[in-house]
């Protein structure tokens, strides 16, 4: 689109080469490719995460490190998030959404390619770099599906998750099949290419509405206000319902491979019986969002959290077909919580403190994905795996406490469908 800033006189005053024109990006009005676009960024991160993490062994074999290196690999990505998405989220409510958005891809992509030039040993840099662009873009991605979508905000971000979690569920694939056709390195320029893709996608999109009101002085940093979202105490039984999913859904990924590989069943029938989990995880999450949006959005949380606990709960006393089942009942339960939690959390964000709360909901959600596998990995060593997975069940269920606590309102007046007034930091 053209857009011609001066003033236009007639036909005499143009020129071949005119200073006051210039070329700026078609806007993208329809809500569905705006939350397609957006649905992309964060599977750039989801992608990028896994598809380097499942063919971390073959790079382990080339330079000779272990299975210590390959788990710190793996947990830098997410140590770089932890620490990153609350800072990201107070720089995107202060300095503007979507230019903290395309930062963040643009760190990403850039740390992808620089693993063609820099010695392989320095992975773990790469990988921090990765981390920290996929923490500002994943949140600020989110951030504007709640901006976008006041209305309807619970389907819109089953949705988004949705297409977010179809990267945990192509990367292995696409993975595989470059580093078989190619090398390991290659993967990295695939991370670049779908990076570089997001970015152009991105600059069609519309400022989010607190991105047109900034002033100067939002621009300056305060860790207060961060802690306020951390010690938000209408916030906070929703960070630790987070923090509660994600434990489930790091046993349920992470430890159901381990119960099935002791059932004496071969690899295809492992990841099939995974995939049942991952994939009703990944089909529930845009049906949940609207059920949510029709009914209390509290109470289809509660519905996922027990389904999740007692999916986890169940695994160790079934095989076959019933252990397809279970599988299933805990996918659905933790897409359920998932996506609804997101949606839960920026109607009960403080006005212009969107992105942070969700920063500090994206870091609780890392905590609860790194203690998930710590805690079963534990309790099984000293005590058995069938007592692992029933203590970590029983402990999901008793989360349900925190649904009921965040139904019974707020004394700062906040209702499940707008943000309370902006905080006069």
């Amino acid at each position: 689109m053209i857009e011609n800033v001066g003033s236009w006189r007639g036909l005499e005053t143009l020129s071949p080469v005119r200073a006051d024109v210039r070329v700026v990006p078609v806007p993208i009005r329809n809500r569905g490719i705006q939350l397609t676009i957006l649905g992309l960024v964060a599977f750039v991160t989801s992608f990028g995460a896994h598809v380097v993490a499942v063919n971390l062994p073959i790079y382990a074999k080339q330079v000779g490190v272990g299975a210590f290196v390959i788990g710190l690999l793996i947990a830098v990505y997410d140590f770089a998030e932890l620490g990153a998405k609350p800072v990201f989220g107070f720089v995107a409510d202060r300095r503007g959404m979507k230019t903290t958005m395309l930062a963040g891809i643009g760190l990403f992509s850039v740390a992808s390619l620089s693993f063609l030039v820099l010695p392989p040993s320095l992975l773990l840099l790469v990988r921090f770099l990765q981390g920290l662009g996929a923490a500002a873009l994943s949140i600020t991605s989110a951030a504007l599906v709640a901006d976008y979508f006041p209305e309807g905000r619970g389907r819109a971000f089953g949705i988004y998750n949705a297409i977010k979690g179809a990267g945990y569920v192509v990367s292995p694939v696409v993975g595989g099949a470059i580093v078989w056709s190619s090398s390991f390195a290659m993967i990295f320029v695939a991370c670049f290419a779908v990076g570089a893709l997001a970015f152009v996608l991105c600059l069609g999109l519309p400022k989010a509405s607190r991105d047109l009101k900034l002033d100067d002085d939002d621009d300056a940093f305060s860790l207060s206000v961060v802690l306020d979202s951390v010690r938000d105490r209408v916030l906070f039984p929703w960070y630790a319902i987070l923090v509660i999913n994600m434990f489930l859904v790091g046993i349920l990924f992470g430890f159901l491979p381990v119960y099935v590989h002791s059932l004496g069943y071969d690899q295809l029938r492992n990841g099939l019986i995974v995939a049942s989990a991952t994939t009703s995880y990944l089909l529930v999450q845009p049906l949940a969002g609207r059920l949510a949006d029709r009914l209390d959005a509290s109470k289809v949380i509660l519905a996922g959290l027990v389904l999740s606990s007692l999916g986890v709960a169940l695994v160790p006393f079934t095989t076959g077909l019933a252990l397809v089942t279970v599988c299933v009942i805990g996918g659905v339960g933790v897409g359920t919580v998932w996506t609804n939690s997101d949606a839960m959390v920026s109607h009960l964000a403080r006005r212009g403190h969107i992105a942070s709360a969700l920063g500090v909901a994206g870091s609780f959600k890392e905590l609860g994905d790194m203690l998930g596998p710590l805690l079963i990995g534990g309790v099984t060593q000293a005590l058995g795996l069938k007592v692992g997975f029933v203590a970590c069940g029983a402990l999901g269920l008793s989360s349900t406490l925190f649904v009921a606590l965040s139904a019974s309102g707020s004394d700062r007046g906040r209702s499940h469908g707008s943000s309370a007034p902006e905080d006069p930091h």
